[in-house]
């Protein structure tokens, strides 16, 4: 029986992570077939020209195994869609473009998502769910944790530690930390487009500008 996999979102991100998706099964040499699932149909539909069904349908599917790769930006989102699945017993699927680079000690947990023209160097670990676009990397002996999001274009140096559920804007620069004294980017926080972290961001707040500050409400 074939093996299904699925691309857990239909709109924008998920559409782009496709024909990611069809590059690396076809690269492996797999007998497959990949799906949406989109929580917003009523019935089975199509787009981009596979099949796409809610998850209750995806459930009913019948194959030898089930992967999926949740490509939803909200991270909160991601979290919960992936304990469902793992109390359903599917397994989070990761995708790797064909030309993202990959150094020395580079540990990845379970379903990422690296787009074209990302770069992973040297001795880094980074959680489940962590979703790279286009053009981001990640240098040096960085720890990321679960549920991190880069949007395109992301500059990560060196020594650097980013908690979960943290989102970093489209062309941010992060400093470089050091062995001892790691530049952090707290749980939750955000990183606004274009911002140049020069400094560890507290959790749960929003940065913007160069060098970067925390908004604050008026």
């Amino acid at each position: 029986m074939t093996k299904l996999f699925a691309i857990y979102g239909a709109s924008g991100c998920g559409r782009s992570l496709m024909p990611v998706a069809r590059q690396q099964l076809t690269r492996e040499k797999s007998m497959f077939e990949i799906v949406f699932i989109d929580d917003a149909l009523t019935e089975f539909d199509v787009v981009n020209g596979h099949r796409a069904m809610n998850y209750s349908a995806f459930l009913n599917e019948s194959a030898s195994e089930k992967y999926v790769q949740i490509a939803i930006a909200n991270s909160r989102v991601r979290q919960k869609i992936a304990n469902r699945l793992e109390l359903d017993g599917i397994q989070l699927w990761s995708i790797c473009a064909d030309n993202v680079i990959l150094m020395d000690e580079v540990k990845i947990a379970e379903g990422s998502a690296l787009s074209p023209f990302v770069t992973i160097t040297s001795n880094i670990k980074i959680g489940k769910c962590f979703h790279a676009n286009l053009y981001s990397y990640v240098e040096h002996d960085c720890v990321i944790g679960d549920f991190v999001t880069f949007a395109p274009g992301v500059k990560c140096n060196g020594n650097i530690h980013i908690h979960d559920h943290a989102y970093i804007g489209t062309g941010a620069m992060i400093k470089q930390g050091t062995p001892d004294q790691p530049l952090v980017i707290g749980k939750g926080a955000i990183i606004g487009m274009g911002a140049v972290v020069t400094k560890s961001v507290p959790a749960g707040v929003t940065v913007v500008g160069n060098p970067a500050r925390i908004v604050t409400k008026k």
